[in-house]
């Protein structure tokens, strides 16, 4: 915007618009830090999901989805913590690699697969209890021509 000022009075005008302007966008910033539900939802802007783009995923480091890019980091530091706590670094380091290959197959997708077989698992063994301790009473015709 080519804005031309040419005296006191329009370099006062375009300081007063530009202060309101600032006022203006302050409330529109402080409205959408208001809550921890909005901050958490602008945190999550910066991690964007993966796309479908003919079948293929999008693996790289810059467009993950939150559980690819927390398990880079948990996966190698939980193995090193726990299995490999006593190895030398060239073997923590190779497990790291390996790590950071592995988790590039951890996914919203495989996760959310594994929970549904999971409830699906859990749900047969719940149904089977409830199954055997419910039984319904016999159906018994009634007796005479009466219509119900």
């Amino acid at each position: 915007m080519d804005l031309h000022i040419t005296n006191v009075s329009d370099l006062q005008a375009e300081i007063f618009r530009l202060k309101a302007l600032e006022k203006q966008q302050a409330v529109a910033v402080k409205a959408r830090f208001n809550s921890p539900s909005a901050l958490f939802s602008t945190v999550l802007t910066l991690f964007p999901r993966s796309n479908d783009t003919d079948g293929i995923k999008n693996t790289s480091f810059f467009h993950p989805d939150i559980l690819n890019l927390i398990s880079r980091f948990v996966i190698p530091l939980t193995l090193n913590k726990t299995l490999f706590r006593h190895s030398n670094f060239l073997v923590k380091t190779l497990v790291g690699l390996v790590s950071q290959k592995a988790s590039n197959y951890v996914n919203e997708d495989t996760v959310g697969g594994i929970w549904d077989k999971a409830k699906a698992l859990f749900a047969k063994f719940t149904k089977k209890k409830d199954d055997a301790a419910y039984k319904p009473a016999p159906y018994v015709k009634p007796v005479g021509g009466a219509a119900v």
